[in-house]
């Protein structure tokens, strides 16, 4: 149980990256927060498109900085910037480009940039710092594999977060790249009290958005077209932040550490497979994948599974939610249809369409439950499931009866490492507590985590308008339906929303990096320029 990843490959162009420092200067790292325009080192590297293209790209980078005058831990509290100057030969101008704020976060862990040299350096504590090597070709197990969390895989970094394949690329099309490093759910300091649960690492990415509005006019790129980026648990963090721009219920919190005055709000989010909307994530995990099996063969324990789904039924009927493209109100009865037509079968008729005649015909034969005609593939959703097979987590998935989750330290305090979350986790605690009731606090951590709190009960007018969600078909670590949740709010708020499934890919899957970044070009509004284009 808990925070994991499926396995799976993620068909990204390969990205090569070599670099030479050629001058520096130490960047700036006083209480101030006033970021220093010369501090940086030139660098050049050569990066990989996704069409195969190589293009060499010099470009400044200032080494880590903190971006709070309080910070409680800067190993973390911390951030690096990239920004191009010339590309291919030619000079390039980052003032007004768009800034990807790609955060590397995976499993609510630490993540630091503390050590970081280069372009894409984001990592974690756990992994001990994932380098640019760790956006490898296609299928490329992270470089530090070898201290890997157990939601590592092909797709992510060590600790289930992104690698740094949309860094490199957009750093490629001109665009300036700021990595946030951020507290996570594992720091304790010296008295062994947890710093790093929630709310830290939303508060800490507010607080690098702060420090970059702040530095309007001194740090490169346009700080009004700020694109956040993040993959699992960093794409709920993104989706959190896009959300929650300007929330006063974070303030009390980001003047504690001293963050700047100014703005959080952002432009627009990237989110892949989020493992968000925490206190309902079991009931819409029972309802997704309550019939599959975990990979021993062994059936989840029904009774918990049915009284789940039947909470989440009544949550998805209270959010009186509507389906993409006039499907109509969205329900515990419907959504399996939904899935289905709006997602399942469009992504398996693209993935179908794409694949050679002989190749179509191989994968059709070992897929009898896809019938493909007319150029399009269409099944049933008990069919589907059966496709996907094994579910990765146990029940409950995410607070865990045993407290053994890793959402269950995420929602820890003092000195206490885990902690129940959801009424039904409480009641139902099997480690001896002396309570079974959350604790007071909770409530109050909930909304701070959850982006849903921000759209639907207290719609947020500051929130990003302009949305990319992403998620691989064959993802169990959380519902189909939290994403999908997701994209449907905004839909119906009249934001611009993105959003499809992967075909048969896993969790971190990002099959499409090139058209993000094209799609960065379009909604900022850079899109005209030759060198924005590149991808």
């Amino acid at each position: 149980m808990g925070i994991g990843a499926t396995a799976g490959v993620a068909a990204v162009g390969g990205v090569a990256l070599s670099a030479q420092a050629s001058s520096s200067s130490p960047s700036s790292s006083s209480d101030s927060l006033t970021f220093d325009p010369d501090g940086y080192s030139k660098l050049t590297t050569t990066i990989t498109d996704t069409e195969g293209t190589e293009h060499n790209v010099t470009y400044h980078f200032w080494k880590a900085i903190t971006y709070v005058a309080n910070p409680v831990d800067a190993t973390y509290q911390s951030l690096i910037v990239s920004a191009p100057v010339e590309i291919d030969g030619t000079a390039v101008d980052p003032t007004n480009a768009p800034i990807l704020l790609a955060n590397s976060i995976g499993g609510y862990l630490p993540a630091s940039v503390a050590d970081a040299t280069e372009v894409g350096g984001g990592g974690s504590a756990a992994g001990g710092g994932t380098p640019p090597s760790g956006a490898a070709p296609s299928g490329a197990a992270p470089s530090s594999s070898a201290s890997a969390a157990s939601n590592a895989n092909g797709n992510t970094n060590a600790t289930g977060g992104a690698t740094a394949s949309n860094q490199l690329l957009a750093l490629a099309a001109g665009y300036v790249v700021i990595e946030p490093g951020a507290r996570g759910r594992t720091l304790k300091n010296s008295d062994g009290e947890y710093h790093g649960t929630a709310p830290a690492a939303i508060v800490d990415l507010k607080a690098a958005v702060r420090y970059i509005r702040a530095n309007k006019g001194l740090i490169p790129g346009n700080v009004e077209r700020i694109v956040s980026a993040g993959t699992s648990a960093g794409g709920a963090l993104s989706s959190l932040l896009g959300a929650s721009g300007d929330s006063p219920i974070y303030d009390k919190y980001l003047k504690e550490l001293g963050a700047a005055d100014a703005s959080d709000a952002i432009f627009a989010v990237g989110a892949w497979c989020p493992i968000t909307d925490l206190e309902h994530a079991d009931g819409a995990y029972e309802w997704n994948w309550g019939t599959n099996a975990l990979s021993t063969g062994k059936q989840v324990d029904q009774t918990v599974s049915k009284d789940l789904k039947a909470q989440f039924a009544e949550y998805q009927a209270g959010l009186k939610l509507r389906g993409l493209d006039g499907f109509g109100p969205l329900t515990a009865r419907n959504y399996d249809d939904y899935l289905v037509e709006q997602y399942l079968q469009p992504s398996a008729t693209k993935y179908l369409a794409a694949l050679s005649d002989s190749d179509r015909e191989t994968y059709l034969a070992k897929n009898t439950f896809i019938t493909f005609s007319g150029g399009k593939a269409t099944f049933t959703w008990d069919d589907f499931l059966t496709h996907v097979g094994a579910r990765k987590k146990d029940t409950p998935a995410f607070d865990a009866f045993d407290l053994s989750a890793g959402e269950n330290n995420e929602f820890g305090a003092g000195t206490t490492e885990t902690r129940h979350f959801t009424a039904y986790g409480a009641k139902n605690d099997s480690t001896g507590l002396s309570t079974k009731r959350v604790a007071a606090d909770i409530p109050e951590k909930l909304n701070l985590m959850n982006p849903m709190f921000h759209l639907v009960e207290k719609v947020n007018d500051r929130r990003s308008k302009h949305w990319w969600i992403r998620l691989g078909t064959s993802d169990s670590d959380t519902s189909h339906v939290i994403s999908a949740n997701l994209a449907a709010r905004l839909d119906n708020l009249g934001d611009d929303v993105n959003h499809l499934y992967y075909w048969d890919e896993g969790h971190g899957a990002n099959t499409d990096p090139g058209d993000f970044i094209t799609w960065i070009a379009t909604v900022t509004g850079y899109g005209t320029s030759k060198k924005s284009k590149r991808n």
